[in-house]
């Protein structure tokens, strides 16, 4: 049952359920309620236990192997030359226990002086089985919803302090795999869209002695700016674009200590809607306008505070919270994570605090997430060590070995 209105909740996001939507307009509205819904939200969970210990603040902290997701901007102020990084993460685990989300993204910078960077990533959301029925309860089969997208993104210095970076996207959403629609008179069909990120980051330390250094670091994005998807021949969908911005300070204490305080904020560039769908029918242009002009403005921005701190550069303890307003979704959660490194290796855990209870508890209660990052310098040069032993294996002639 939980894995049946968790479907129904996706479709309707989706649009697959326009007419439904429509039917529920006249008693929706009598609350005067708005709200930002989107198709493929899967594209606004964050993929990374780093980021999703801090309350999903990553846009501006130090970039790592997982900067793909946040800000493709800031990989070239990498500390590594290569790095690779790979998340699994149990969704709505208090809800459903197959459904997941896995991520696996790399970098690795070029140039006289490392300036530039190529990156790419993988981002796999799995619904696992579900039992499909229609609003009358009849069984319309069964299947594996599926959906997935494609990043590859280019990053540059523009100066000793700022970067910037562009990353092109393909998206692939199936969330009615397997399913039967053919008594309900559907025409579904699997969506597809294309988007884009762009990214700038700005950094700049100021060192007391070579134990006290102070970093402020700024970063601004827009992500999945592109074109709408669509699952049938009535409606066109947005896709999640959004704004966002976020700030980050971090104080190395001395040498053993340093500690990040971070802030972000978001706004999805789409339009409010009355449950009518008919702002859905806009221009992806038009719709980004019109995020700022539908809805109270203020209650549609989302907030991400998180802070981090490193012992010896070896162990991290971090802590966050996330608030989005209750007229706007009402997640309002606190997390916790922790973070190892050893030599080229990090593994980072988080875990979102259970909060509420019965039918007020939070379904994402009990999220967690584990990502290993693995960051060097260089490849082995086995090209080097194979020419060198001939040459120390090689015999000396009697008259060498005599002296």
């Amino acid at each position: 049952m939980a894995k049946r209105f968790a479907l129904l909740g996706l479709t309707l996001l989706a649009g697959i359920s326009a007419s439904r939507v429509s039917a529920q307009s006249s008693s929706n509205n009598l609350n005067g309620a708005s709200f930002v819904t989107t198709a493929v939200p899967f594209l606004r969970i964050s993929p990374d236990a780093r980021a999703g210990a801090m309350g999903d603040a990553g846009i501006a902290v130090s970039p790592d192997a997982n900067a793909q997701y946040w800000n493709v901007g800031k990989i070239p102020f990498s500390d590594k030359k290569y790095g690779i990084s790979a998340t699994y993460t149990p969704w709505l685990k208090d809800l459903v226990p197959d459904i997941f989300l896995a991520y696996l993204s790399g970098y690795g910078k070029f140039g006289e002086n490392d300036e530039q960077a190529i990156s790419g990533s993988l981002r796999y959301f799995s619904l696992g089985t579900i039992n499909y029925t229609d609003f009358n309860a009849q069984s319309t089969g069964s299947g594996m919803p599926r959906e997935y997208s494609l990043d590859l993104g280019y990053s540059r210095k523009l100066s000793e302090f700022l970067s910037a970076g562009l990353s092109m996207r393909y998206i692939h959403s199936a969330i009615a795999s397997g399913v039967n629609l053919a008594s309900t008179g559907g025409d579904y069909k699997p969506g597809n869209a294309f988007a884009a990120d762009l990214g700038v980051y700005y950094t700049k330390s100021k060192e007391k002695d070579a134990d006290h250094i102070n970093t402020f670091n700024f970063g601004a994005v827009l992500s999945n700016i592109g074109s709408k998807i669509t699952y049938n021949s009535n409606r066109r969908d947005f896709i999640p674009m959004n704004l966002g911005v976020g700030v980050a300070y971090t104080s190395q204490i001395d040498a053993y200590n340093k500690i990040t305080f971070a802030l972000d904020v978001n706004k999805l560039l789409v339009p409010a809607l009355q449950y009518s769908g008919a702002d859905t029918q806009v221009s992806v242009v038009n719709g980004i306008i019109n995020s700022f002009q539908t809805g109270d403005q203020l209650k549609q921005i989302y907030a991400s505070l998180g802070a981090e701190y490193w012992y010896q550069n070896t162990i991290a303890f971090r802590a966050g919270y996330y608030y989005e307003d209750k007229t706007n979704g009402d997640r309002q959660y606190i997390t916790c994570g922790l973070g190892v490194k050893y030599n080229v290796f990090q593994l980072n855990a988080s875990y979102l605090v259970p909060q509420g209870s019965g039918i007020t508890r939070n379904p994402l209660s009990n999220t967690l997430r584990f990502s290993l990052i693995f960051e060097f310098d260089k490849f082995e040069d086995k090209s080097a060590t194979t020419e060198e032993e001939p040459a120390a294996a090689a015999p000396t002639s009697p008259a060498e070995g005599s002296n």
